[in-house]
Order: structure tokens, then sequence, then C-alpha cells
């Protein structure tokens, strides 16, 4: 039985655009977050992509990674994650294995096959291309060929990318991904700092799909937490009003930019609203270091997890520094 002092700890930033804030401050929040949490002691830091949202300022995915790499020095990055449907798995080898050439051993490649944005916005990115989500496992396995070695009839290969291996991940917030994930023998992270209910199900497929591979000899599960942690439980209550304003402009198709918090939350939602972001944030780890450590322990018993990956969407910099300190603390035991 793993303990929580057993488990891997990770950083999933959003690159939140705050309130009459701007993208070129957020990407460079984004850095000093990284470099902070690489001094805490977190295993990886991954971005993920996003298009036509005003609140997130991600969508250059491997271009952000780059520069996040080249300001840090031990700390994994990667994408959590690209979402292939957009790209042709040739162009993502490339970018993923220039990475890969200039920061060696530190590179992730995480894939989604949503799209990340709406279906008008997949078609300005897509143009003529027919990718679609149903390509999925054909796209996967395209690239994995592009990123390992080059074989005597290979016509078309990735320079850079043959030969490199960067790790390849597949992330899911539903059960298809669980299932692909674990008959390629991948490691897998779950969406669950967003769709929570699913959690155990995922889980349970891609434990009782896996088969080993050449990357893995058994299952490696990571999942998504959303953390609000402060020196107390009501400073904490309080941070999180910014969450829950930010999610529900998303659940009513409205600016996703970063809102300050609020001493209380009646009257800006009704309460299905109230109802339906708490279902979104179940998994949330929200409390002081007390609270969030007896939280962490039931879902490290319960999902045995290998690794767990936090994202803290607060409207102060600084409050977000001091939330993932907080959290590495708890983690150390």
């Amino acid at each position: 039985m793993k303990r929580l002092s057993d488990i891997k700890f990770s950083t999933l930033d959003l690159v939140p655009v705050r309130e009459n804030g701007s993208a070129a401050q957020s990407l460079r929040n984004s850095l000093d977050l990284a470099q902070h949490v690489e001094k805490f002691g977190y295993h990886r830091f991954w971005v993920a992509e996003h298009h036509n949202m005003d609140g997130i300022a991600s969508s250059a995915t491997s271009v952000l990674l780059g520069y996040l790499a080249g300001g840090t020095s031990t700390i994994r990055v990667g994408s959590g994650g690209v979402m292939l449907p957009n790209h042709a798995p040739l162009v993502i080898a490339e970018q993923f294995g220039t990475l890969e050439s200039l920061y060696p051993g530190r590179i992730d490649l995480g894939l989604g096959r949503a799209p990340g944005s709406d279906q008008m916005t997949a078609r300005a990115l897509r143009r003529e291309r027919s990718g679609s989500a149903d390509d999925f496992p054909e796209d996967v396995a395209e690239l994995v060929r592009y990123l390992g070695p080059r074989t005597p009839e290979q016509r078309v290969i990735a320079m850079p990318g043959t030969g490199t291996n960067v790790p390849i991940w597949l992330l899911g917030s539903s059960l298809f991904s669980a299932q692909l994930a674990g008959e390629r023998g991948l490691p897998y992270a779950f969406a669950s700092h967003f769709a929570p209910r699913f959690m155990h199900e995922a889980i349970r497929v891609y434990r009782n799909h896996f088969k080993p591979s050449a990357v893995l000899d058994k299952p490696y599960v990571m999942l998504g937490v959303p953390l609000v942690a402060a020196d107390t439980d009501e400073q904490a209550d309080y941070l999180a009003t910014s969450v829950f304003q930010r999610i529900l402009a998303l659940m009513r198709g409205q600016s996703l930019v970063q809102r300050p918090p609020v001493k209380t939350m009646d009257g800006l939602w009704l309460p299905h609203e109230r109802e339906a972001v708490m279902d979104f944030l179940g998994l949330a780890m929200i409390g002081s270091p007390q609270k969030i450590r007896a939280k962490l322990d039931v879902l490290v018993e319960q999902t045995q997890a290998d690794e767990l990956i936090f994202t803290c969407d607060l409207y102060e910099h600084a409050d977000r520094l001091h939330s993932y300190e907080l959290l590495a603390q708890v983690m150390k035991g």
C-alpha cells in the first residue's frame, strides 16, 4: 500500500490571465512558478493546449515549453497535454524532438484526443486537415514511430525527433484513453481536476487493459488535483472563490480571466450552478496543510495512484507560490 510520502507530486499550470492583466505577465509568472516548484521538490511541470480562451495563455504549448525548460535545470517539463487532433503527428514529433535535443531527459509529451476548443476554433486551427478525435489511436502510433529508432524502410523522418524516444503519456477525462493507454503500455494521466466522477472507473479500465511495453512493465497512474492551500482553512476558502468564479464563467460561456476573491459567492451563482461547480471540483484540496494532508491520505489509499499533479488557479501569484510551498511540505511529510 502506498503512502503519501511515496507519491511523486507535480504541477499543472493553466497559465491563467487575470483581470486587467496581460498574457506577457502570465507567461513570466509561469516561468517563476516553475522555478519555485523546482526548488520545492516537484517532479514535473506541465502546461496544456487551450485555444480561443482569453483567460489561458498556453496555446502555443511547445513554444512555451522551450521557455520553461530554458529557465529551469532539473524539473521535467511537458505538455498536459498537446491536443493531437489539431496537429499532424510529424509536426509534434519535430517540435518535441527539438525540445528533447535541447533539454535531454527532461521532456514529456502528454497527448489528448479532444480539440481543446470549440468547433469553430478547431476548424480555424486545422483548415484543410481532415484530422479528428477518431484518428487518435492511429495518430499516436504514427507519433511513436517518428520518435522511435529509424527503420531501413522509413521514408519520412522527424529531424530532430527520430531516435529521441520522448516519453509519451495519454491523457483523458473519459474511458477511451484509459483503455488505449493500457493496451499500448503507456503511462496514463486522468483529468480528475475537472472530471472526478469518472476517476475510479478510468483507473480500473486502464489497469485491467494494461499490457507491458518497452516503456512500462506495470501501470502508471497520475491524477489531476485542484489545489487551494493556505495557512488557515478560512483563508483557503476565501482564495478559492477566484476558482469558483472561473469555473462558473466557463459553464456560462463567459470570459475566463481570473477574478479577485470575494467574501461570499452568495448572489453570484444560482443553487444549481453552485452544485455544478462543486461537482467539477469534487477532488479539490482546499484548506490548511492539516486538512489537505487528511484528504490526500484518503485519495492515495483509495486510488493507489503513482503520482498527483496539482493545478492552482489563484488570483495573486504570491498566493499560488505559497500554496505550492505548503503542499510540498505536506507531500514530504
